[in-house]
């Protein structure tokens, strides 16, 4: 049985909405808060791999970005069209969004605000990286680490996810808790590349977990204009000071591994750590190599600045 202390679900008022967050070890130790990608809920950070990132030292905050989850639900934005990606693609011309990665970035700012956190190590996995990257150029003093997890830099020179992965992405929402349970299971199965069986197990309880904690089709779609609407940060990444780490699958099918490569050579003095094997998921049997580097890095990070 776990003895480290673990605050269940709690609301905090951060940028004008409400948040859900949850927190895993000791008030006093080091925080880290971790950000999660598209359309993802906060438990996506499985309760078993923030306990064991909380067992390294750290008081681990997972949190539903606004939109999904629990936390409060925004308005506007129309679902996404393909003549939309195609002015983007070939024209250049920027999706609209109701809201921006940036808006995003504060929100985990004031969240930090509101807990009394003055500066914390981020943890951004696939869209999180993105609102990770922006909080660290934007916040530069509020960040102790940064690690960016199957995440790009906004690059349009970053080859496009694979036509499997995209067709997902794109694909209209399930309408029943059958069909979102067999979406979830089938668009695992593409991410993931390759078979996990333990994670396989797990997913139907992931999916149930998630169903059951409400879903937002529509938060999903403005969340993916955000991104699309973000341009590059990849000139801004120059000035980032922050220790960074970026941790890339070698067969991510929707974020390219050259998104990750981008990432790291666009900061100066980032790590980069190529997972043989990953795609665009964190599977179980990866789990000890991943906790390893994060927390290897948010301690090196923390020593250099004592």
């Amino acid at each position: 049985m776990s003895t480290l202390a673990h605050q269940g679900p709690q609301f905090a008022r951060a940028n004008g909405i409400d948040i859900c967050y949850e927190a895993f070890g000791e008030p006093t130790a080091e925080p880290m808060l971790l950000i999660m990608g598209l359309g993802a809920q906060m438990v996506l950070w499985d309760d078993d791999f923030c306990e064991q990132l909380a067992a390294c030292g750290f008081r681990v905050i997972r949190f539903d970005n606004r939109d999904i989850g629990q936390s409060s639900k925004m308005s506007g934005g129309k679902r996404l069209t393909p003549l939309e990606l195609l002015k983007l693609r070939f024209l250049k011309i920027p999706v609209a969004a109701p809201y921006m990665l940036s808006d995003m970035a504060l929100d985990t700012i004031s969240l930090m605000d509101a807990l009394g956190i003055n500066s914390a190590h981020l943890v951004g996995a696939s869209m999180g990286g993105m609102i990770a990257q922006e909080a660290t150029i934007t916040f530069p003093e509020r960040v102790r680490s940064l690690t960016s997890i199957m995440s790009t830099t906004g690059n349009p020179k970053v080859p496009p996810p694979t036509k499997e992965a995209a067709a997902m992405l794109m694909a209209p929402p399930p309408t029943t808790k059958e069909e979102y349970l067999e979406r979830f299971a089938q668009t695992w199965k593409i991410l993931r590349v390759g078979r996990f069986p333990e994670d396989e197990a797990r997913d139907r309880g992931r999916a149930e977990r998630i169903f059951s904690r409400g879903l937002n089709p529509a938060g999903v779609g403005r969340q993916l204009r955000a991104i699309l609407a973000a341009g590059s940060r990849k000139e801004r990444l120059g000035n980032v000071k922050a220790p960074t780490l970026v941790i890339h699958g070698t067969v991510d099918p929707l974020v390219h591994p050259m998104g990750g490569r981008d990432t790291a050579a666009s900061v100066p003095g980032a790590k980069l750590m190529m997972v043989d094997g990953m795609g665009h998921a964190i599977p179980l049997p990866m789990w000890p190599q991943i906790i390893d580097a994060i927390a290897t890095h948010a301690k090196g990070a923390a020593a250099k600045a004592a």
